[in-house]
C-alpha cells in the first residue's frame, strides 16, 4: 500500500499515523521537533528530521523536494500549523510530486490568519466574540472602553506568535496590560487581536469535524470539550463524542464561505449569556483528538487517504456518542499543577477513565510514543 507522508509528529501527527496504520497504511514522517513522539510509532516506515518550517521555511520545503523522487505520488498530510503554512504557500512546487491533502494558500490564509476568519464570520452571519485588530495604541485603548476585563490578546497567526513568545495568547486583566502585550507583539512584527472572553467552563467548548467537498459536508462528527490543560485557555485534554446539532449550520456556513475542501475541525464555545455557540477558530488539518472520531467509527485520515489515492469520496455515516478521548499525561499533570483552579468533583474527574475511552498517546499495541513522551517530560522537569 502506498505510504502516507505525515508532516510533524506530535499528538496530532501521532493520531494520523495510528489512524492510517490501523488500516494497513505505512507512514513516512518528516518531523521538525525533537520533542515529537509520533515518529517512534510502530506504523512509521521511515522518519526524517527536517528544518523547522516556522524558522526555516525554505529549508523545510527543500527537504520535502529532495525526497520527492523516492515518494512520488504519496499523499501528504501536514499536522501542524507551521507545516501547513509552509506547504500551502509552496503548493505549486510540491504538486507535481505529491498528492496534497490540504488547501491552497488563498483558502489556508483565511483560517490561519484569525483576523480573516472573524471578518469572514461577521460577513456571513456566523456568531463570534467581539474582536478587533488594532492598528494603533489609540484603537486598542478605545476598544478597552467597549468591553469588560479581563479580555484576550490573541495572535492573528498562532504558530508565528508561539514561535516567538512560547504562549498561545494572553489574558489581559487591565487596559494597561492589554496595551503592553499589544506593543510587545507589534515590536516583534506580529499582528494581534483584542477579543472579549466568552464566559463558561471548559465544557462549553465544542468541535465540529467535517470532510467537505464541492461546498457540502460529506461526513460530520461533533464532540464536547470536557477539560483543557491548562484550564480555560489551554488545549483540550479530555473530549467527549456527542451529537451537537446546534453547531452543524454555523460550522457548514463558515467552511462554505471559505470555499474549504478536505478535512477541518471548527471550534465553537457556547456563550451561557445567550446560549449561542460562537466561533473560536477553524483548523484546516487533522486535529488534536483525531483518534476520538476513529474510536467512534469515523476514521477521517483513512477517508482522506482513500479520496486522495483512490478518488473515493467519503460517505456519510453515524458515529458512536459517549466515548472519551484522554491525553493522559497532560490531564494528570495539569490537574496536579492546577488543582485549586479546577472545579471537578472526584466522580467527574474519573468518569472519562471508567467509561469507554481512547488515549491520545498511550497504546499498549504501540508503546514507544508514550514511553518517549514520558521520558521527555521527566527530563524537562529535571532541567527546571
Amino acid at each position: 500500500m502506498q505510504p502516507a507522508i505525515v508532516l510533524s509528529s506530535h499528538t496530532m501527527g501521532l493520531g494520523v499515523i495510528r489512524a492510517l496504520g490501523q488500516m494497513g497504511v505505512p507512514t513516512v514522517v518528516f518531523y521538525h521537533e525533537k520533542r515529537d513522539m509520533g515518529y517512534t510509532s510502530r506504523y512509521v516506515q521511515e522518519r526524517y528530521l527536517v528544518p523547522h518550517p516556522a524558522y526555516d521555511q525554505d529549508g523545510f520545503i527543500a527537504a520535502l523536494l529532495d525526497h520527492a523522487p523516492r515518494f512520488a505520488g504519496c499523499p501528504m498530510f501536514p499536522t501542524s500549523d507551521a507545516a501547513l503554512s509552509a506547504v500551502s504557500r509552496h503548493m505549486d512546487a510540491l504538486k507535481p510530486h505529491y498528492k496534497l491533502g490540504f488547501t491552497e494558500w488563498a483558502i489556508t490564509e483565511l483560517f490561519l490568519d484569525k483576523k480573516r476568519t472573524y471578518a469572514l464570520a461577521d460577513a456571513n452571519g456566523v456568531p463570534a466574540p467581539k474582536t478587533i485588530v488594532p492598528q494603533s495604541v489609540a484603537e486598542a485603548e478605545q476598544f478597552a472602553q467597549q468591553i469588560e476585563f479581563p479580555c484576550l490578546v490573541k495572535p492573528c497567526q498562532s504558530h508565528l506568535y508561539y514561535a516567538v513568545f512560547k504562549r498561545k495568547m494572553v489574558q489581559a486583566e487591565t487596559a494597561q496590560q492589554m496595551v503592553q502585550v499589544y506593543l510587545e507583539a507589534t515590536q516583534a512584527g506580529l499582528e494581534v487581536m483584542l477579543q472579549e472572553i466568552i464566559p463558561g467552563g471548559d465544557d462549553c467548548g465544542v468541535n465540529y469535524n467535517a470532510y467537505f467537498w464541492d461546498g457540502e459536508p460529506l461526513v460530520e462528527f461533533t464532540a464536547q470539550k470536557i477539560r483543557n490543560a491548562p484550564p480555560t485557555f489551554g488545549s483540550p485534554c479530555v473530549v467527549l463524542s456527542k451529537v451537537i446539532p446546534e453547531v452543524l449550520e454555523p460550522g457548514r456556513r463558515i467552511l462554505q464561505a471559505m470555499g474549504f475542501y478536505g478535512y477541518a475541525c471548527t471550534e465553537f464555545k457556547r456563550d451561557p449569556r445567550d446560549g449561542v455557540h460562537k466561533l473560536m477558530e477553524v483548523n484546516g488539518r487533522h486535529n488534536l483528538s483525531t483518534l476520538l472520531a476513529v474510536k467512534c467509527g469515523i476514521n477521517f485520515p483513512w477517508l482522506h487517504y482513500q479520496h486522495l489515492v483512490e478518488g473515493k469520496l467519503p460517505q456519510a455515516c453515524e458515529f458512536r456518542a459517549g466515548v472519551y478521548w484522554i491525553d493522559l499525561l497532560r490531564d494528570v499533570g495539569y490537574s496536579v499543577k492546577s488543582f485549586r483552579q479546577e472545579r471537578f468533583g472526584w466522580s467527574q474527574y474519573v468518569r472519562p477513565y471508567i467509561k469507554p475511552h481512547v488515549f491520545a498517546i498511550l497504546d499498549w499495541k504501540d508503546p514507544k510514543p508514550f514511553l518517549k513522551r514520558s521520558v521527555d517530560l521527566v527530563r524537562a522537569a529535571l532541567k527546571r
